[in-house]
């Protein structure tokens, strides 16, 4: 019978703590110093509501500083796509101008290396007396 009594205090008590620490969480996240929800020692639907409006208010704040944060994000990695999509034309149009000044032989030995896994040579194989191929970016006209 002891345990019977003892219980329902023990639900209040649980249910008023939970209140008042959901009323100053609401509080902080408000930005508002003090409470504008005050719960009175009865469990009244009234201060049900108010919670329940408060806690929605809370979420939906929440929310919105998400998607707000989640848009920024977004923006940036479109930038970021944006510029390394122009990087990957950008080395495809060298490569692309790399194998056609490479000899090949070059060419060859490119492939071998990138079969057995090894860096590749600094060193121009003997007999060749090909300069080095122009990156993109230095210009196509002819040098003096």
């Amino acid at each position: 019978m002891k345990s019977q009594w003892c219980r329902p205090v023990e639900m209040d008590l649980g249910v008023y703590q939970l209140r008042h620490f959901s009323i100053s969480f609401l509080s902080s996240l408000l930005g508002t110093e003090n409470a504008s929800v005050r719960l009175d020692d009865s469990s009244s639907g009234a201060s049900v509501v108010a919670i329940d409006n408060k806690i929605e208010q809370a979420m939906d704040l929440v929310k919105s500083h998400l998607m707000y944060a989640v848009r920024e994000e977004v923006e940036v990695l479109k930038e970021q796509i944006k510029e390394l999509i122009e990087k990957n034309s950008q080395l495809e149009q060298e490569n692309n101008l790399l194998k056609t000044l490479a000899s090949p032989e070059q060419l060859a030995q490119f492939q071998a290396q990138l079969q057995t896994g090894s860096p590749p040579a600094t060193t121009q194989p003997q007999g060749t007396t090909q300069p080095p191929a122009q990156p993109a970016s230095q210009g196509s006209g002819p040098t003096a």
